[in-house]
This record gives structure tokens, C-alpha cells and sequence, in this order.
């Protein structure tokens, strides 16, 4: 069959599933491919997204189901904006005109064509459908001060690369739940969660890290941030650590023992001005390939308790001010425990 009359028979299986008219059974992996082009190249993906009823109604097996979602599934987002705040909620830029995200406002079935809020509204509930193949969330929520709290119903797709300030500087954000996320291929989580003050709790067990190799001022001056769950980060080929718990000032607790740092040459100002960490146990940590440990405990005036029993700081070209501002206890306590 030739390719032309295959688009055109998708174009008309895309004219009854929009009309919600009975869908033919269709088997063909070819036309399927050539259904979802198709819809690429249109930008409506969220139009047939696969659910298991689309699913059923194509006949596919798991495997193609899941092999579709992974590559062409829509992200949704929905967000609660903050009272009385006016300003940008995302920053997604349209290239000449696509529709790369929709936008509704109060579960309207109506679509809204901008990504900001206007001082005189009144929105409690907006939903994002990025239906856009794009490979970088970088930015996506900068300074996007309106936000109070962000939900990921959908994040299937396993194409996203870059997630770097993905949330920098979102003052007023409270809360986001990672329900459902993909970041298999993400390499770059730099600042990504940076100065969200208000940010209490942050959970990324569903988090994949494995191909992160920047996590540099992930969460620095995190000031309100209680409850970091990141045991399930994977950070075997993360070289920059820096700044990745600065001025995080009311922390109390912190569990890195599973953070492998055996390709780790960054570690300045890691723990920078965590105030109220009393104790960290960094037994586990490899620091063979460090170059830096610059003011790494500078400002942690409560710390009581610290492993550092397998440092070997000799090469290390810069570990000025390591304890610059911590008790002398703690540093005669380092000083026994480690003589390197």
C-alpha cells in the first residue's frame, strides 16, 4: 500500500475518533506509526493520548502500548496558583505560531491562549497539556511566582534531557507532587528546586538519576525545606555537587548515604548553611576524584555529629574554610577522626 493512501485512510480514523464515531480494529503497526506522526506533526497528541481505552479500541499489545506512551504521551500538569498573585504560571515559548502546550483555566473545556494570570482574576485550578515533542523542561516554571502547588497527573514521555531551573525561583510555591514522572534520560538537574522558599517537603522517590551528571544548587536556599526524600537518587555519574543543600536553614535531618560520589569532582559549598543539621553521616562518600571541597560545612553552627572517616582530602586542590563557622568541638572532633 502506497504511503499516501495510508495518510489517508489515518486521516480518516483521525476524523472519527475527533467525531467520537466507532473506531475500526486496527492492527497494522504501520498505520499506527503513521497515526502518531501524524498527530506530531499536527500538534494534537492529547486529542488520542494513549489510555488503555484507546488501547482496547486499536488492539495493541502492552508492549506497543507502553513503546507509544514512552515516546509520544502528553505531560499534564495541573496547578493551584496562588491568591492574589498575579504573573507568568509557565514559560513555554510557541515557535511561529504551534501550539506546543494548551492551557485551561478552572477545568473549563475552554482553551486559554496565554501563560499568564491577570491581577483581577480569579483562578483556583489551571491544567497544562504539553503536547509538544520537546526534549528540555529547563526554565519551564522560572520565577513563575503565582504557583502554590503543582500536580504531574501525566509524565509517561522518556525524551526529556534537560530539567535544569525547572522551578527556580518559584517563591511561592508550597507543594508538587511527582505522582507520575519520567526522567530516565534527564543529565541535568542543576538548581532545579533553587530558592523555592516556601517549599516545605520534597519527594522524589520516583526519581531515575542515572543519567544526571549536574546537581549543582539543586535545592540551595531551600529556606523553608523540613523533608528531602532522596534515597532512591541514583548519582553514580554526577560530577558536580556543588551548592546542592546551601542555605537549606531548616533542615534538621538529612539522609545521604546513598549518594555514590565516586565521579564526584565538585563538593564545594555542599552543606553550606545548614544551620540546624546536627548530624550527617558521610562514611559512604568517595572523594578520590574531588577537586574542590570550598566552605563544603562552612555555617553549620549545630552540627555535632559528622562521619568523615574515609575522606582523603591530601590531593585535594581547594578545601579552604571546610569548617569556617562550625563549633570547635566539631573540628576537633574531624581533625582526631581524620588526619588527612
Amino acid at each position: 500500500m502506497e504511503t499516501s493512501n495510508i495518510t489517508n485512510e489515518v486521516k480518516e480514523e483521525l476524523i472519527q475518533i475527533k467525531d467520537g464515531t466507532k473506531l475500526k480494529n486496527i492492527k497494522s503497526k504501520y498505520i499506527i506509526n503513521e497515526i502518531f506522526d501524524f498527530l506530531r506533526t499536527k500538534k494534537s497528541l492529547e486529542m488520542v493520548r494513549y489510555s488503555r481505552n484507546f488501547k482496547k479500541k486499536l488492539n495493541l499489545t502492552l508492549n506497543d502500548h507502553k513503546e507509544y506512551s514512552e515516546k509520544f504521551s502528553s505531560i499534564i500538569i495541573d496547578i493551584i496558583p496562588a491568591e492574589n498573585i498575579n504573573g507568568k504560571f509557565i514559560n513555554i515559548i510557541n515557535k511561529e505560531d504551534e501550539s506546543y502546550y494548551h492551557i485551561y483555566f478552572n477545568n473549563s473545556k475552554e482553551e486559554i491562549k496565554r501563560n499568564y494570570l491577570k491581577e483581577t482574576e480569579k483562578i483556583k485550578n489551571i491544567k497544562i497539556i504539553i503536547t509538544y515533542q520537546i526534549q528540555s523542561l529547563k526554565k519551564l516554571f522560572y520565577h513563575c511566582k503565582c504557583i502554590q502547588s503543582l500536580n504531574f497527573k501525566n509524565f509517561t514521555r522518556n525524551n526529556i534531557s534537560d530539567m535544569s531551573d525547572m522551578f527556580f525561583l518559584c517563591t511561592s510555591l508550597k507543594e508538587i507532587n511527582f505522582h507520575q514522572i519520567n526522567t530516565d534520560n534527564a543529565t541535568s538537574m542543576k538548581e532545579m528546586f533553587s530558592l523555592c522558599k516556601s517549599l516545605k517537603r520534597i519527594n522524589l522517590s520516583k526519581f531515575n538519576t542515572k543519567n544526571v551528571t549536574n546537581m549543582s544548587g539543586m535545592f540551595s536556599m531551600c529556606k523553608s525545606l523540613k523533608e528531602v526524600n532522596i534515597t532512591n537518587l541514583r548519582t553514580n555519574n554526577v560530577t558536580d555537587m556543588s551548592f546542592m543543600f546551601y542555605g537549606c536553614s531548616s533542615l534538621r535531618e538529612l539522609n545521604v548515604s546513598n549518594l555514590d560520589t565516586n565521579n564526584a569532582t565538585d563538593m564545594s559549598y555542599m552543606f553550606y548553611g545548614c544551620s540546624l543539621l546536627k548530624e550527617l553521616n558521610l562514611s559512604n562518600f568517595v572523594t578520590n576524584k574531588i577537586n574542590t571541597m570550598k566552605e563544603m560545612f562552612a555555617f553549620c553552627k549545630s552540627l555535632k555529629e559528622l562521619n568523615i572517616s574515609n575522606f582523603n582530602i591530601t590531593d585535594i586542590e581547594n578545601k579552604s574554610n571546610m569548617f569556617e563557622g562550625c563549633s570547635k568541638e566539631l573540628k576537633m572532633k574531624t581533625k582526631v577522626q581524620n588526619k588527612n
